[in-house]
């Protein structure tokens, strides 16, 4: 089955062309199935490139996903027209007065690691957001920034500064073999790095609720699960294209920014080479057996949603 997204979001071409399904609204409408819920609060200044990344890795399975795009409802992006934030995304608040409920939800990275969390202009009501999805969302995966402020949220795991970027191709292990969201992993798998911070893994071990995943000797740990409330949070980019790494070390380049060639990404350590994808099946598997796990457990009646879902905060007070 394909993704279901609007006909006219720039990802329909750019999936469409890369061969993944997708459907627009209209031929949707005329299957009788329950298509699964997917919501996607960007938080990237590269509104359409972050669409198009976990569009293409969440409409890969054989379920049918209805795609929404989430924005905060105060904070005006600069780096995407007002057009395109205007026709496809609905600010928060309007998603949360209207009762919705969502099978996931994805709540992306945000370049804004330098500041504390409670220093971000829309801090207050990312909060709100985290609070909504204990009874409104069946799943949540937090990615990078988004993964490090809802586990700090929830779980008061503090997020520390690096004296030099993470940044990068690096090994991860498999820690969790058994994990329904690691199926098909091999033993270790590279994953793409792009940070300034970083989550430790003495004071994610301090929360007993919390498993971790995937780790890295030198990134730390990147992966965790809290098992209890179906809650990923992933503080690496399974999700990033081939270049957008090159992206990144271009732009600092040509500002001058101080930057590191990114580790183990070129061939042979050289940008004048084009980098090489060596993370896009474990990206693939990740996320799909994220799907699959909304679909085995998520509620056919999605009024169901939010039911079962265990105040974490106060779990993890006990």
């Amino acid at each position: 089955m394909p993704i279901k997204i609007p006909s006219d979001l720039p990802a329909f071409d750019v999936l469409t062309h890369e061969g993944v399904m997708v459907m627009a609204e209209d031929q949707a409408a005329r299957q009788d199935i329950r298509p699964l819920r997917i919501g996607l609060l960007n938080l990237m200044p590269k509104k359409i490139q972050t669409e198009n990344q976990f569009a293409r890795l969440i409409g890969a399975t054989p379920l049918q996903i209805e795609l929404s795009l989430i924005r905060m409802s105060e904070h005006k992006t600069r780096n995407t027209a007002a057009e395109h934030m205007a026709e496809f995304y609905r600010p928060f608040q309007d998603v949360k007065a209207s009762g919705e409920k969502f099978d996931g939800l994805i709540i992306t990275g945000a370049p804004i690691e330098h500041l504390q969390f409670e220093d971000v202009t829309y801090w207050e009501e990312l909060c709100d957001v985290f609070d909504w999805t204990r009874t409104n969302v069946h799943s949540t995966f937090g990615v990078c920034w988004g993964g490090m402020a809802m586990i700090n949220y929830f779980h008061g795991v503090k997020k520390h500064i690096l004296d030099h970027k993470a940044f990068g191709c690096f090994r991860h292990r498999n820690l969790a073999h058994a994990s329904p969201f690691l199926r098909g992993f091999s033993d270790d798998c590279v994953i793409p790095v792009s940070r300034w911070t970083e989550m430790r893994q003495e004071e994610i071990d301090a929360v007993p609720q919390l498993r971790t995943l995937l780790s890295s000797e030198d990134v730390g740990p990147c992966l965790v699960e809290h098992p209890e409330t179906r809650s990923l949070f992933i503080f690496n980019h399974f999700e990033y294209d081939s270049d957008t790494l090159k992206q990144e070390y271009d732009r600092d380049v040509a500002e001058g920014t101080p930057i590191n060639v990114p580790t183990n990404y070129y061939p042979d350590d050289d940008p004048s080479n084009p980098p090489q994808n060596r993370w896009r099946s474990h990206a693939h598997l990740l996320y799909g057996n994220w799907i699959s796990e909304i679909y085995q457990t998520t509620p056919f009646d999605m009024s169901r949603i939010g039911y079962e879902t265990t105040d974490l905060r106060a779990h993890d007070e006990d």
